[in-house]
């Protein structure tokens, strides 16, 4: 999905700010930024949450405003140092733009909290302050921006994060299979919908909703403006059941993965692990290109990531930050650059996962600071076009029989509102083992 900019509120300053409203991290000493929905504790005098299990932070930042879960960010600030940051709520519209909507009309309390919980780490040879803030109840359901930035200094936008919240008030069905087009049958995956909005109010069915489909979890991974191919006005019911290939998406491979949760040994898919006074380094098994062959098959984490330590069981505040090395045999590509991918960088392409080739081992190769745990990644290429073309496929390769997860996201502006609100969400998985 495209980065739209945003006007960020002035957050206590006089002069108004603008960042895109994507997943971001912009001071180059966090890391590990995790949004990941907890659920409600019961009552209790301590209204600070509990760590979270190591498994929890798979959920994608997506919440029912009518059951009893909130959303909790977690990042690591490697500077060693405590510093005061506050966060902030923006509503945005279905397109991630900014809404109209005034501070009031969608939170229950003054937007401007500071995060004050925090903890040290324990015996790492990286030290860094762990933090974890509870993201406040919104009144409407829709897009969301959550904005970290330092309380000494409100211009220094820390991080942005992206959540949603939902109120089903429409059914939605969803199915996945290959596509009907024979030339991509065995390479791109279907997504066809029904959306049955009885005792809904709405005025124009076939212009009024607007879908948004996401492979993973994954932002860059989205199907948008799809309109219905069928209106069924006396069942309230609408058909999207695409024949120009709109619905269709590749369905990519498994995904890679490697085990950091110990380095007293190594783990799955860990060739050495090298260990001088300031750091530990892991050296991931070499990898070769995927695209030629027959699929096989494999579970993963569809992309994302764990954070654990394995002789502690406290990944928040016991797990080391490791220097791991990717190898990825291949010749030099021309014209292109390569990249490690995953949530590992919040999906995104930059100088922290760029690989450089190395001639005289024939090899790609990238060192990223991870914090310990297990991670799924891939590798894709980046041309030097305007704009870049993003070709996950080249190296990975792509098939429908792929194991993934897709979100239907359905966003409705209710008449008299002056903002686009969420009022349909499904997930449905396609392939599960």
């Amino acid at each position: 999905m495209k980065k739209l900019v945003v006007a960020l509120l002035m957050l206590g300053t006089a002069h108004a700010q603008t960042i895109p409203t994507v997943d971001h991290i912009y001071d180059p000493q966090i890391y590990t930024a995790l949004l990941f929905p907890q659920v409600a504790p019961v009552a209790t005098n301590n209204p600070v949450p509990e760590p979270a299990s190591p498994a929890v932070t798979l959920n994608p930042p997506v919440i029912s405003l009518d059951e009893p879960a909130f959303l909790q960010l977690e990042f690591d600030d490697l500077t060693a140092n405590y510093r005061s940051f506050r966060a902030k709520l923006i509503h945005c519209n279905a397109d991630w733009q900014k809404s109209v909507l005034n501070e009031i009309e969608y939170t229950y309390e003054y937007n401007d909290n500071p995060i004050t919980d925090y903890a040290v780490s324990i015996n790492t040879k990286v030290p860094y302050y762990h933090y974890r803030f509870a993201v406040p109840r919104v009144k409407l359901p829709g897009n969301y921006l959550l904005v970290i930035y330092d309380e000494r200094n409100r211009k220094n936008i820390i991080l942005t994060r992206r959540f949603s919240t939902y109120q089903n008030r429409i059914t939605v069905g969803a199915g996945v299979t290959f596509s009907v087009d024979p030339a991509r049958q065995f390479i791109d995956q279907q997504i066809n919908l029904t959306i049955d909005y009885k005792g809904y109010q709405i005025i124009s069915p076939q212009d009024d909703f607007k879908v948004v489909i996401r492979q993973n979890f994954r932002d860059d991974r989205t199907i948008g403006g799809l309109r219905p191919t069928n209106v069924r006005v006396f069942e309230q019911q609408l058909d999207y059941n695409v024949a120009d290939l709109s619905n269709t998406i590749p369905g990519g491979n498994e995904f890679r993965f490697f085990d950091t949760r110990t380095v007293l040994s190594r783990g799955n898919y860990i060739d050495r692990i090298d260990r001088p006074a300031d750091r530990n380094i892991a050296y991931v098994q070499p990898d070769l290109p995927r695209s030629r062959g027959a699929y096989i098959q494999s579970d993963d984490f569809n992309g994302q990531y764990i954070i654990d330590h394995r002789e502690t069981g406290n990944g928040a505040t016991g797990a080391d930050y490791i220097e791991t090395v990717f190898t990825l045999k291949t010749p030099k590509i021309p014209n292109v650059d390569v990249f490690v991918n995953g949530a590992l960088n919040l999906w995104q392409l930059n100088d922290r996962n760029r690989m450089t080739f190395d001639p005289a081992s024939g090899t790609y190769r990238a060192a990223v600071l991870l914090k310990q745990g297990v991670y799924n990644y891939d590798y894709v290429v980046e041309t030097g076009t305007q704009p870049p073309r993003v070709d996950e496929g080249f190296i990975e390769g792509s098939y429908s029989a792929t194991e993934n997860v897709y979100e239907v996201f359905v966003y409705h502006r209710p008449p008299a509102s002056r903002a686009d609100q969420l009022v349909g969400y499904r997930r449905v998985g396609v392939n599960r083992r």
